[in-house]
C-alpha cells in the first residue's frame, strides 16, 4: 500500500457554527498526542472520506499541518458519523512517535472457503474481527489473514495462536481467543418433527371439539 498522505489547515470555526463548515465541504478535526497540544483543525471532506476507509485504525496517515515543512505520522483514533445520513462529520487524529512502540487493532479475514462448509453445509461463524498487536508505528501490519481452507471438519477452529505475527509486531490479544469456526447444519430430528405434527394435529383436534360444543 502506497502512503497516505493528508494536508490539515488550522480552524477558527468553533462550536455550532461548525454545521457551515461541513456545508461547505470542509470537516472538522483534532489532532493531539506526541509533543502536540490538542489542536482544533479542518479538512477537505472528500480527502477525508477517501483516507478514512483505506486507514482504518491500523495504518498510519502522514498529515502534514500549517506552519511545518516535515510531515508528522498519526492514526486515525475516533471517527464520528451523522447519525441519518453516515457521513463523516468529526475525526480525531493520534500523533506518535515513530521509535515508540505503539498498541492498535488489527482486522483479520478468514480468506476462501472451508471445506466444512462447502462439502457438509455448514456455516462459516468469525466471533474475532480484530486482534491487539503492539509494534512502531511504521511496522503495524495492514491486516491478517487465515485460511479458511483449514476448516476441513466441524472440530477444527482457527485461534488467534494461529495468526503468523512478523518480526518486530508482539499479539496482545489472548492466543486461546476463537478466530473462526465451522458450525454443522442444524438438522431436525423426525422425533421432534413427528412431535410438532402430533401437537398441531392435537389443536385443531381439540379446536374442532369445541366448535361443535358451542354449535349444539
Amino acid at each position: 500500500m502506497d502512503d497516505l498522505n493528508l494536508d490539515l489547515n488550522n480552524r477558527e470555526i468553533r462550536g455550532k457554527k461548525v454545521a457551515n463548515l461541513r456545508r461547505s465541504g470542509i470537516t472538522p478535526v483534532h489532532l493531539y498526542g506526541d509533543k502536540t497540544n490538542s489542536l482544533s483543525l479542518q479538512c477537505d471532506t472528500q480527502t477525508l472520506n477517501k483516507i478514512i476507509p483505506e486507514a482504518g485504525r491500523n495504518i498510519p496517515i502522514h498529515v502534514t499541518l500549517p506552519g511545518e515543512d516535515n510531515a508528522s505520522v498519526c492514526f486515525v483514533r475516533e471517527v464520528q458519523h451523522h447519525p441519518v445520513t453516515d457521513e463523516i462529520i468529526h475525526v480525531d487524529f493520534l500523533k506518535v512517535n515513530v521509535s515508540s512502540t505503539v498498541r492498535t487493532e488489527v482486522p483479520v479475514t478468514v480468506d476462501g472457503v472451508s471445506p466444512a462448509v462447502r462439502n457438509l453445509g455448514g456455516t462459516l461463524l468469525q466471533p474475532l474481527q480484530v486482534v491487539t498487536v503492539e509494534a512502531l508505528p511504521m511496522s503495524i501490519p495492514a491486516g491478517f489473514t487465515l485460511s479458511a481452507e483449514l476448516l476441513v471438519d466441524f472440530d477444527i477452529n482457527l485461534y488467534v495462536k494461529d495468526i503468523e505475527v512478523p518480526s518486530g509486531v508482539t499479539m496482545i490479544s489472548d492466543p486461546e481467543e476463537m478466530v473462526a469456526t465451522a458450525v454443522p447444519p442444524r438438522v431436525e430430528s423426525e422425533h421432534e418433527a413427528e412431535g410438532v405434527d402430533q401437537g398441531l394435529l392435537a389443536e385443531e383436534t381439540g379446536e374442532e371439539t369445541e366448535l361443535e360444543d358451542q354449535e349444539e
